[in-house]
């Protein structure tokens, strides 16, 4: 199955020294991906979001305070530009849905910054606006559909997530994450949103076991389209977590998601080790077998 991915090399022109979240994430993942799968299709240009679309998920004093010049928090900060850069991975996550939706096949947003942690009127924990969660109401918008899931498999909570989409009809949020860990959210299911929360340290066996559980709750919801917040800071080598997976567990996770037939886009959220790369190449080179 061929494979999609949106990626615009400009969202790498922006760096805080000594970030974990650096530039270097998707330059390395893009030039591991374009030389192991030469036949994929890649995408650079991305329509500008309008604003509307942006205000489904956020709040207008939170899309003017993404313009001033001031840290957001100690790991969120104001760098030049980052407002256009929080959009272009937006529109690239709104590029993924739409593609999986129209054409069944899947697709991958190589973008940065992530967005997972951005509520409706806080940019934090290295988010800024919130992709996955505009994708889904964009998409209960536009398309003809009913029922949209969003599977979230970042070590970290994705509490912003979780807030701007809980209660909203016809969407299910299921996460898998570190618990305790950052943002210490997640602890219980609430609402549409599932939440399994897996210790330090667990065992592959555990995870694993977990996270099958966690999509096999997306089929029974029988959505008519996947949203993946996908972060591979599970990876037993990455720097801020303390979880076990190894790369093989993301090919798993990838062939899981082909295998449940259900249309399927999937943005890149965290992910802080060298080894990101070969992690993102096992997790797509399984989904589009």
């Amino acid at each position: 199955m061929s494979m999609l991915i949106l990626h615009d090399p400009a969202c790498a022109n922006y760096e805080a020294l000594g970030h974990p979240e650096k530039p270097d994430r998707v330059i390395h993942t893009a030039a591991y991906l374009q030389d192991t799968f030469p036949g994929w299709t890649w995408r650079s240009k991305f329509e500008e979001v309008p604003d509307e679309t942006l205000l489904l998920a956020h709040t207008p004093k939170h899309l003017a305070r993404l313009e001033v010049e001031n840290d957001f928090d100690a790991d969120t900060r104001y760098l030049p530009g980052i407002s256009r850069y929080a959009r272009s991975s937006v529109a690239a996550a709104l590029l993924a849905a739409r593609h999986a939706h129209d054409t069944g096949r899947p697709a991958f947003s190589l973008m940065r910054p992530p967005g997972h942690h951005a509520t409706s009127n806080e940019a934090m924990g290295f988010c800024y606006l919130n992709q996955v969660a505009i994708a889904t109401l964009a998409a209960m918008r536009d398309f003809d559909i009913r029922r949209i899931a969003v599977w979230d498999f970042d070590a970290h909570h994705g509490n912003g997530t979780e807030a701007i989409l809980l209660g909203r009809e016809g969407v299910l949020v299921s996460s898998v994450h570190q618990s305790p860990g950052y943002p210490g959210t997640g602890l219980h299911d609430l609402g549409n949103v599932r939440n399994w929360p897996v210790p330090p340290g667990s065992s592959r066996d555990l995870h694993m076991d977990t996270l099958r559980a966690s999509l096999d709750a997306i089929v029974g919801f029988r959505p008519e389209l996947i949203l993946v917040s996908a972060g591979f800071d599970a990876y037993v080598g990455d720097p801020l977590t303390e979880m076990t997976l190894e790369a093989e567990d993301f090919a798993s996770l990838g062939k899981w998601l082909q295998h449940t037939g259900i249309p399927a886009a999937a943005v890149l959220e965290g992910g802080y080790s060298a080894d990101l790369p070969q992690l993102v190449g096992e997790f797509l080179g399984a989904w589009s077998e």
